[in-house]
């Protein structure tokens, strides 16, 4: 028995489900550059310290896209609603 699926709902899974694996990927690889890092750097740790921290930049850069991702996934839901009305609006003003 094959259940239907709503495809806006599914959609928005997939998304989501997206999200949470980029995340834990995010995670899992810079939490292992951290480790390479902190291991690897000679000297006691202090405030000065983390001013040499190379690992920042991918820290950084990736949870730029990964606040993207995560506002895609969770806040633009609407999104698809929002252009159907825009369609609409446009439809009806051309009759």
């Amino acid at each position: 028995m094959e259940v239907i699926k709503d495809e806006r709902l599914w959609k928005i899974a997939k998304k989501r489900a997206g999200f949470k694996k980029h995340l834990a990927t995010y995670i899992i690889v810079n939490g292992f550059l951290w480790a390479i890092w902190f291991v690897t750097e000679s000297g006691e740790v202090d405030v000065r310290h983390f001013y040499n921290a190379w690992p920042i930049w991918t820290t950084l850069g990736w949870g730029i896209g990964l606040a993207f991702n995560y506002v895609s996934a969770y806040h633009s839901v609407g999104a698809d609603d929002s252009v159907q009305r825009e369609y609409d609006r446009l439809k009806n003003d051309r009759k």
